[in-house]
């Protein structure tokens, strides 16, 4: 994907980037089935995203509504070419790190055992099923709290929506918040199935058809 609209966030922005993931997600259904008691979960999130960045940084686009950074949109570009050897390597260096942080702030292997059992939850293999190269996948859409209501999501998503149409391509995401569903089906998408396994967490899969 590309946008001369948006930021481009850089890796010198992955403080911020970290500070404003964990506050959007402190309270995300997904987290706080993953890692319930909320001491570990403060200590571990920002941990998790920097994991996260620092995979995303080689793999996606991650824009933001400036530089500032009041909300960020990671995408995945699924028609663009990769070298799957580089890709595969950053996730398993990704998740090795992930594992490593997941017992070192929960020696009880609690926490580790609940990513174990909530990994479909995590790794949007349900997009196997779409059989769509062309197609962006949205990982995250995330505006900090004290600025939603501004129409920044609105601002990010509709740049996604805009470069997919442009382009022929498809988009998918997952959402474990019911109260997102309506708000993505503003704007295009559609339900294309819920995974429930574990925890008693829906996540609903959503696709919006190429234009």
């Amino acid at each position: 994907m590309e946008s001369d609209r948006l930021y481009r966030v850089q890796k010198e922005d992955v403080e911020k980037l970290k500070e404003l993931l964990t506050v959007c997600f402190a309270g995300d259904p997904l987290y706080c089935k993953l890692i319930p008691d909320e001491e570990t979960r403060k200590r571990l999130l920002p941990e998790l995203f920097e994991c996260d960045m620092e995979e995303f940084f080689e793999t996606c686009e991650i824009y933001a509504d400036s530089q500032e950074i009041h909300g960020i949109i990671v995408v995945d570009d699924e028609s663009e070419p990769y070298n799957p050897f580089h890709y595969y390597l950053t996730e398993a260096a990704a998740f090795l790190k992930t594992d490593s942080c997941l017992i070192r702030e929960d020696p009880s292997l609690k926490t580790f055992w609940n990513f174990y059992q909530g990994r479909d939850y995590l790794n949007s293999r349900w997009t196997d099923q779409l059989h769509q190269e062309e197609r962006l996948h949205i990982i995250y859409l995330a505006v900090r709290p004290s600025m939603q209501h501004h129409g920044i999501s609105a601002v990010l998503l509709n740049e996604a929506i805009d470069y997919a149409d442009k382009n022929g391509l498809m988009i998918s995401l997952e959402t474990h918040n019911d109260k997102n569903v309506a708000f993505y089906q503003h704007f295009g998408f559609r339900i294309f199935g819920i995974v429930e396994k574990h925890f008693h967490l829906k996540q609903y899969c959503m696709v919006r058809e190429m234009r």
